[in-house]
């Protein structure tokens, strides 16, 4: 009997997932909607009579994508998109429930609200909270009646349940580091529900749902049609997301600051190497190869030094470089110069 409960502890141990992985499969869908946003702003401004409405209706557009998408993961993966992403699964919490792939439907549901309105709630709060602010910044004042002053007094106390929500997060996490909690995050705990990592068995399961999945009912052939189609909107969104997905991390490891600076490292043209006649003659009139007075003066043109022309040309015709910066040149870079003293 100690054996059997060891054996799950550790099994239960070994599945738990690290904070590194539940972090960054939160990070992944906050990545996510800032891209699709921008990618809708440019279509709006590129052609705002066809592709307004998307920027106009973009956060209810994204709300439905993510409604489709979220639940067609939890039903297929019993996981959200990035869960899966990152090979996560959701099981219910408490003692006696399976740990296997599957959730129960009000553990569904929960998971499917938590995940797409208090993200689309939020959006919209702080955009009225920015609006509000605008309107304090410039002074503008509305009809003070009883419905705007509640308006005005749950818009004042936005940040400080946004501050308690996010001081709740960090306390979770940090109970969740040091194995005191089962969940990372209060939206899982709400929906009663922890994350533990895909096994063998898990991928079984998938691949045979996967399998049986392929005939409907005889007397809803309309159903039928219809969630075969939301199956496919939601396969072909996710693996566009997917590719998405390791676009953007790709994009934010070339434009990180370690990256840069390495790409710039390797990109950059290399210095060249100092002027090779360092002592030069006090007198500008010399040749900074002979050292003499200039005979036939003559420019080098990629460099801008003045030298005879017959040291410079027999200096160029062999080495093919500036004698003292050297840049790469050749005798048509030789610029002959008639001074008004010669």
């Amino acid at each position: 009997m100690a054996e059997a409960g060891a054996h799950l502890t550790s099994t239960a141990a070994l599945e738990q997932p690290s904070i590194f992985e539940v972090l960054a499969q939160e990070s992944l869908m906050e990545a996510v909607k800032p891209a699709l946003r921008h990618a809708v702003k440019v279509l709006a401004e590129s052609n705002p009579s066809r592709f307004g409405f998307l920027w106009r209706s973009f956060d209810e557009l994204y709300l439905l994508l993510d409604l489709l998408l979220q639940n067609h993961f939890l039903s297929h993966c019993s996981a959200s998109f990035s869960e899966n992403f990152y090979s996560l699964k959701r099981v219910p919490c408490g003692r006696g429930l399976s740990a296997r792939l599957g959730l129960p439907g009000a553990a569904r549901w929960r998971s499917l609200l938590l995940l797409c309105l208090v993200p689309y709630l939020r959006a919209k709060l702080d955009a009225t909270l920015a609006r509000q602010r605008d309107e304090d910044d410039f002074s503008i004042r509305l009809s003070q009646s009883r419905t705007r002053r509640l308006y005005r007094a749950a818009v004042a106390a936005y940040p400080y349940v946004s501050s308690a929500w996010q001081a709740w997060i960090f306390c979770q996490q940090l109970l969740f580091v040091f194995g005191k909690a089962n969940t990372h995050s209060p939206l899982l705990w709400l929906a009663r529900v922890r994350l533990l990592r895909l096994n063998a068995r898990d991928l079984r399961d998938m691949q045979q749902g996967g399998g049986d999945a392929g005939g409907g009912p005889a007397d809803g052939r309309a159903w039928w049609f219809l969630s075969r189609v939301a199956r496919g909107v939601a396969l072909s969104l996710s693996t566009s997301l997917s590719l998405g997905v390791f676009f953007l991390q790709f994009l934010d490891w070339w434009y990180s600051s370690d990256n840069q600076s390495a790409v710039k490292s390797l990109t950059s043209m290399p210095a060249p190497p100092p002027p090779l006649h360092l002592q030069q003659s006090a007198d500008r009139r010399s040749c900074p190869l002979c050292l003499h007075l200039r005979s036939n003066a003559t420019a080098l043109s990629t460099s801008g030094f003045v030298f005879c022309y017959r040291c410079i040309y027999n200096y160029v015709k062999a080495n093919r470089r500036c004698p003292l910066t050297g840049f790469p040149s050749e005798l048509q870079h030789l610029v002959k110069i008639y001074s008004p003293e010669s």
